[in-house]
């Protein structure tokens, strides 16, 4: 017969497997004990793909696991977030969200996820502008020349995206509802697609980040028009904002990374802790700036916070240019 102690020794034990606390401190112990995918939904090359390339190796790094970048491109970056968003909730499984994930949640009827209790939030990594470039020989020399011409030929003039519902539509539709113009949305699964379709002339406009736009802005493929921030942007600060067109334009954009629900907030700790710590780098600051972006750390909260707070400016943004809503 099992005598007393013992028997309150068992008892204790299974006590404290059983406690929720108990497997996550564990977990968050051990973690990470083998490779990290770290999962984003847009092509190879673009503005996602780059930054999380590089936080992947400074990750790799700091954490001594392989962060492997696993793309699941389409459907604006949805794809790749449902696939987080229903992965276990064990830190092997992280999302490079982008802007889209709160133009998606705001613009969508439905989404197969909430776009904010569905993930446990890491950390903001980083912010950035979008740039308006047509092909070099286009004939609109700037941004009201284009407007005007696409005002004379509704539905004529034609611009790119990554996907219905990502931030770039959502600027060509922003672009269309505030200067009175109607421009035709031609999507793309992401990458360099939209940029080679505008240089090879079977778009008007290009409406993408600095990082996709730049080398053929450099390379005199493309021609800047315009910059969605509210001021100039320092990489590209002879470009002119939007807002000098049509004022009180602007758009800024942001990158973030964040796991399933659920995931040990120890782990969600760590990951956050190790992300900010490769922000604050020179280098990675650097490779940030060239490619058009800002580092921009934030706390797990600062980031939820910040994702409910885009979702319902979008909807302000949808319902008063009376954006239809997408299936």
């Amino acid at each position: 017969m099992t005598s007393l102690p013992r028997r309150r020794l068992l008892l204790a034990g299974a006590a404290a497997l059983a406690s929720p606390l108990a497997v996550p401190y564990a977990s968050a112990q051990d973690y990470p004990a083998r490779n990290i995918s770290l999962i984003h939904g847009f092509g190879a090359g673009g503005n996602a793909d780059v930054v999380a390339r590089l936080v992947a190796q400074k990750l790799q790094e700091s954490l001594k696991q392989p962060v492997v970048v696993d793309i699941k491109a389409g459907a604006g970056g949805m794809i790749a977030t449902n696939f987080v968003a229903k992965a276990a909730a064990d830190g092997y499984s992280i999302v490079m969200l982008t802007g889209a994930h709160t133009v998606s949640a705001a613009l969508r009827k439905s989404l197969p996820y909430d776009a904010v209790k569905d993930f446990a939030f890491i950390s903001t990594v980083t912010a950035f502008p979008f740039v308006i470039a047509v092909r070099a020989d286009h004939p609109a020399k700037t941004l009201a020349d284009l407007l005007a011409t696409a005002k004379a030929s509704p539905g004529k003039i034609t611009y790119t995206s990554v996907g219905v519902g990502s931030t770039q539509h959502m600027v060509g539709e922003l672009l269309a509802s505030t200067s009175g113009a109607q421009l035709l949305h031609v999507p793309y699964k992401g990458g360099g697609a939209p940029v080679q379709a505008v240089i090879g002339g079977d778009v008007d406009i290009l409406a993408d980040t600095l990082t996709v736009a730049t080398p053929h802005l450099q390379s005199g493929r493309l021609r800047a028009l315009a910059v969605t921030s509210a001021a100039p942007w320092p990489s590209i600060s002879q470009v002119p904002t939007v807002a000098a067109t049509l004022p009180g334009f602007e758009v800024r954009s942001w990158l973030g990374l964040a796991a399933p629900a659920g995931t040990p907030e120890a782990i969600v700790r760590k990951l956050s802790a190790e992300v900010r710590r490769a922000l604050a780098l020179p280098d990675i600051q650097k490779a940030f700036a060239a490619a058009g972006s800002a580092s921009a750390p934030s706390s797990p909260e600062e980031m939820r916070e910040m994702v409910q707070k885009e979702i319902a400016r979008w909807r302000s943004v949808i319902a008063k240019g009376n954006i239809p809503l997408q299936e």
